[in-house]
C-alpha cells in the first residue's frame, strides 16, 4: 500500500488524468436519516439540503460517493415523529443531490417505515434524480442483483444486505429487501463479479452503540472478502467501529452516523467517512476522516489514517 506519497501525487494538477491505469477516489458515508429532528431543523432554516452543506464539497469531488439511506421517502407524513419510525419528506432528497451521492443502500431495519408502498416510492424518487439504490428493488431478484457504476472505465459493483427488516414493527418479511445470510452473500458476489471489476458490499448489521463488531459482523464481512469483495462497508451501530485490512480487501465495520439527530452521542462516537483509492482495479490506499455532527449537520475534523 502507498501512503502519504500517493496522496501527495494525487494533488498534482492533471496527474491523475494522465496516469494509466486510471485513479478513482471513493467516499463512503454512514447512516443518513432525513426525518424527525433533521427534517424539522431543515424546515426551520428553509433549506432541505442544510444537513449536507459542510460536507457536500468533499463528496461531490469524489469519483464515487455512497451512503446508507436510513429513512425511506414518503408521499405523505408524518415526517416528524419522536418514535423510531423514519419517514422522509421528498424535498430532503436535495441534500443527497447537493453532495453528489451516486449510490445509496436502502437495505436496513427502517426500509419499511413508510409502508410497503414506501419501498417503491423511494426507489422511484431516487431514480428520477439520478441516484442508484441497492439492497431494495421492485422484485426480489433485482434486490439481490446489485448495481454497477462505471468510472473511468472501471466497473464498481455494489451489493447491500440487512440483518433485520422488521424492526419490531412487522410480522412478515418483504422479499424486495435483501437479507443478510451466507448463501445470499456468496451467490450475490459470485454473480456480480461477472459484471464488474470491483465488488463493494454494504452490511446493515451489529449491535447499536457497540464500538466493536460482533461475531456475525466479523464472520459475514470476512466471508464477503473471501468471496471476492474488495470493500465491506458497515452500518447500523450508529457509532464508529474498527477498520480491518483483511487479505486483499478492507472492512469498515461501522462508519457510524453521517446525518442524524442523536445528539446524545459524544463527538468521538458520532461517525467517520471512509475513503478508498483505486489504481485501475487495484485498491492502493484507504483512510478514515472523522466528522462531528452539530444540529444534525456533519462537518470534518482532523483525519485519522488507517492504512496498510
Amino acid at each position: 500500500m502507498f501512503g502519504p506519497l500517493l496522496l501527495a501525487l494525487l494533488l498534482v494538477q492533471g496527474w491523475a488524468e494522465a496516469t494509466d491505469p486510471p485513479v478513482n477516489r471513493l467516499l463512503f458515508g454512514g447512516d443518513v436519516m432525513l426525518s424527525r429532528t433533521v427534517y424539522r431543523t431543515a424546515q426551520q432554516r428553509q433549506d432541505p439540503a442544510y444537513p449536507f452543506r459542510k460536507i457536500a464539497g468533499a463528496f461531490s469531488a469524489a469519483d464515487l460517493a455512497f451512503v446508507n439511506l436510513e429513512s425511506p421517502f414518503a408521499a405523505t407524513g408524518p415526517y416528524f415523529d419522536l418514535r423510531m419510525v423514519f419517514r422522509a419528506h421528498p424535498s430532503m432528497l436535495e441534500g443527497l443531490k447537493l453532495a453528489g451521492i451516486d449510490v445509496v443502500s436502502t437495505a436496513n431495519n427502517h426500509a419499511r417505515d413508510a409502508g410497503s408502498q414506501g419501498v417503491e416510492f423511494t426507489l422511484e424518487l431516487l431514480e428520477r434524480n439520478g441516484i442508484q439504490a441497492v439492497g431494495t428493488a421492485r422484485t426480489p431478484e433485482e434486490a439481490y442483483g446489485g448495481v454497477v457504476v462505471e468510472r473511468k472505465g472501471i466497473r464498481f459493483g455494489f451489493l447491500a444486505y440487512t440483518e433485520d427488516q422488521r424492526n419490531g414493527n412487522h410480522a412478515d418479511t418483504d422479499p424486495r429487501i435483501a437479507m443478510l445470510d451466507e448463501t445470499a452473500l456468496r451467490t450475490g458476489i459470485e454473480s456480480l463479479r461477472r459484471r464488474c471489476d470491483v465488488v463493494i458490499v454494504s452490511m446493515h448489521a451489529g449491535w447499536e452503540y457497540s464500538k466493536k463488531p460482533n461475531r456475525l459482523q466479523t464472520r459475514m464481512a470476512r466471508l464477503a472478502v473471501d468471496s471476492g469483495a474488495s470493500i465491506v462497508v458497515g452500518h447500523h451501530p450508529h457509532v464508529p467501529q474498527p477498520v480491518e485490512p483483511y487479505k486483499k480487501g478492507v472492512i469498515f465495520y461501522s462508519l457510524g452516523n453521517l446525518v442524524f439527530d442523536q445528539e446524545h452521542l459524544k463527538a468521538d462516537e458520532q461517525g467517520v467517512i471512509g475513503e478508498v483509492i483505486f489504481f485501475g482495479r487495484a485498491m492502493v490506499d484507504f483512510q478514515v476522516h472523522r466528522i462531528q455532527i452539530n444540529h444534525t449537520a456533519p462537518e470534518f475534523l482532523p483525519a485519522i489514517r488507517a492504512r496498510r
